[in-house]
C-alpha cells in the first residue's frame, strides 16, 4: 500500500470512492473493518489501521462492517510490473481457481515459481494466496446471504466451500456470526433469478460502454435493452442469462442472473467485471493520459466475456464495417452456438466454443459468407484454443500470447494488439495500425504513431478508446 496514514484517513473522512477497496480501515475500538465509503460515525485517527486488502485485515483479527460491506468493494488495478502479476494471480483467485488447482499450479499458468508467487501476493497485499482465497470466499458467502434467498448449503457451495461444516465453523469463527444471522428470508425453492451488484470507481461513462457494446453485439447471444446489457452466459456444463444495468446515484451496476448460474457464480461476477473494466482507476488513468482524456475521464476498455467470443469478432471485423462485421458474427454464432431459452426473445443462443468450431471445416465457415483467410484463420485460431496451445483470458503471459496469435494465418498487428486490449486484458495494448486512431492522431507514419503513444503508457489501450471516441465526436459536430 503506497498511501500514508494521512492520505488515508483524509479518504476516510471524505467518503473518497476514489480509495474504495484500494485499502480497509480497521478500528481498534470495533474490532470491524471498513471501506473508505463507510457511512457510520469517523473513528479517531489514534484508532485507525490501515491494510491493503480485506484479507490483511481479517488476518488482523477483524470482522468485516456490516454497513459498507467491503465484499462489495471494487478491485485492486495497479499497473507497475510487479503490482499487475499480483493483481492476475489474485483476479484468478477471485475467479476461484484455488478451489480447483494448487497455488503452485497457479504460479506456473502465470510463469512464475510459487515461491515468488506467494512473496508477490505477501508483499502486495499483506496475506498468503490461501488466506486471501479463504477471505474472498467467506466475503462472497455474506453477499450471498445478505442479497439473495439461496439456501445456505448452496450458498456454502456457490462460495467454494466444499464442507458445509467447514464454512459453517469459519464463517463463525471469523465473523463471530452463524450464516442464519444474515438472513432476510428462508425459501425452501431456489428461486428463479439472483441479484447482486457490483461496485466500482467513479466515474463510469456507461453510456460510452453501451454505444460501443451495441453495435459489436451478436443476436442471439447478447442484446442492449434500454441501458441495460443482456446475453446468455455458459460455464463449463452451467447456462443461463444475465442482465446488467447502473444503479442511479450509486457507484454500483445491478446484475440479475438466472438462478442455473449458482453454482458458477464467483467466475460469472469475475468476468462481468472484466467486461466492463470494473476494477480501472479512472482519475489515476486519466491523469496519465491528460488532454486526450479531458472530455471523458469515465471512459472504460470493455473486457470481453468470451475471449474467444471475442478474439473471433476481432477476425471478422479486419478491413470491414463494425456494422458488416456484426452481421457476420450473428450468422456465425446462429451457425456454431447451441440453442438455449431464456425469459428474453432476442436470447436465444449460447457463444461458439473453440471445441465446436474446431470440429468444422474451412468451407463451414466460408458458406457463412466469411471468404477468405478469415475463415482459415477463425478455424485455426479455434484448434489452437481448444489444444491449449493459445489462452485467452487475463492472466496469460501477453507477449508470449501475442507472439503466438501472429503465428496464425490471417493474424496480424491489429488483431493481436486488439484482442491483448480486450480478451486478455492488456492495458498497455496499442493498436497504432488502425485506420481510426491513426486518423484521430493526425497522423500517418506508424513509427511516429508509436513514439507518441509512448507518452500515454501504461494505459495505451484507454488512449485508443479516447481516439476512437473523439472521431464520433468530430462526425457530429
Amino acid at each position: 500500500m503506497n498511501y500514508d496514514t494521512e492520505t488515508c484517513y483524509q479518504a476516510i473522512l471524505t467518503r473518497d470512492s476514489r480509495f474504495d477497496g484500494m485499502f480497509y480501515v480497521g478500528v481498534g475500538t470495533t474490532g470491524i473493518y471498513c471501506r473508505t465509503v463507510c457511512p457510520s460515525r469517523k473513528p479517531l485517527p489514534s484508532s485507525c489501521t490501515y491494510y491493503p486488502s480485506a484479507a490483511a485485515a481479517e488476518k488482523a483479527g477483524y470482522r468485516p462492517c456490516l454497513r459498507c460491506r467491503p465484499e462489495l468493494a471494487p478491485g485492486n488495478a495497479r499497473i507497475d510490473a510487479v503490482s499487475r502479476l499480483a493483481a492476475l494471480a489474485v483476479d484468478r483467485i477471485e475467479a476461484g481457481a484455488l478451489t480447483e488447482i494448487s497455488v503452485t499450479a497457479l504460479a506456473e499458468r502465470l510463469g512464475v515459481s510459487d515461491r515468488h508467487l506467494r512473496r508477490m501476493v505477501a508483499s502486495e497485499y499483506g496475506v498468503t494466496p490461501i488466506e486471501l482465497a479463504q477471505t474472498h470466499r467467506l466475503l462472497l458467502a455474506k453477499r450471498l446471504l445478505t442479497d439473495t434467498d439461496l439456501p445456505i448449503i448452496e450458498v456454502a457451495n456457490a462460495s467454494g466451500f466444499s464442507s458445509l461444516r467447514r464454512f459453517n465453523a469459519l464463517f463463525a469463527s471469523r465473523y463471530r456470526l452463524n450464516p442464519t444471522d444474515l438472513r432476510r428470508s428462508r425459501k425452501t425453492a431456489l428461486p428463479d433469478t439472483l441479484v447482486c451488484e457490483l461496485a466500482y470507481r467513479p466515474p463510469l461513462d456507461w453510456h460510452a460502454i453501451i454505444d460501443f457494446l451495441v453495435g459489436r453485439t451478436s443476436c442471439g447471444i447478447e442484446a442492449i435493452e434500454g441501458s441495460s446489457y443482456l446475453r446468455t452466459v455458459a460455464v463449463g456444463k452451467r447456462q443461463g442469462w444475465i442482465a446488467v444495468s447502473p444503479v442511479p446515484d450509486r457507484n454500483t451496476l445491478r446484475v440479475e442472473l438466472s438462478a442455473s448460474l449458482a453454482p458458477v457464480l464467483v467466475p460469472v461476477l469475475t468476468r462481468i467485471r472484466r467486461l466492463f473494466d470494473l476494477n480501472a482507476e479512472p482519475v489515476l488513468i486519466a491523469s496519465r493520459l491528460g488532454a486526450i482524456a479531458e472530455a471523458r475521464p469515465g471512459l472504460r476498455v470493455p473486457g470481453a466475456f468470451s475471449g474467444f467470443e471475442m478474439a473471433v469478432r476481432a477476425i471478422l471485423g479486419q478491413q470491414i464495417t463494425v456494422k458488416a462485421a456484426s452481421t457476420l458474427a450473428s450468422r456465425f454464432a446462429n451457425a456454431f452456438g447451441e440453442p438455449i431459452i431464456t425469459p428474453y426473445p432476442q436470447l436465444v443462443r449460447l457463444t461458439p466454443t473453440a471445441e465446436r468450431v474446431a470440429q468444422s471445416n474451412v468451407d463451414q465457415i466460408a458458406a457463412l459468407g466469411i471468404y477468405g483467410s478469415r475463415s482459415n484463420a477463425i478455424l485455426t485460431l479455434a484448434r489452437a484454443v481448444a489444444d491449449g496451445d493459445i489462452t485467452l483470458e487475463p492472466g496469460a503471459n501477453v507477449e508470449e500470447q501475442m507472439i503466438r496469435l501472429k503465428q496464425l494465418p490471417g493474424i496480424g498487428e491489429w488483431t493481436a494488439q486488439y484482442v491483448a486490449m480486450r480478451a486478455l486484458g492488456w492495458p498497455d495494448a496499442f493498436p497504432h495500425t488502425d485506420y481510426g486512431i491513426l486518423k484521430a492522431m493526425n497522423e500517418k507514419n506508424l513509427k511516429r504513431a508509436l513514439e507518441r503513444a509512448a507518452e500515454w503508457q501504461p494505459w495505451r489501450a484507454y488512449a485508443a478508446m479516447h481516439l476512437w471516441k473523439s472521431l464520433e465526436t468530430l462526425e457530429t459536430t
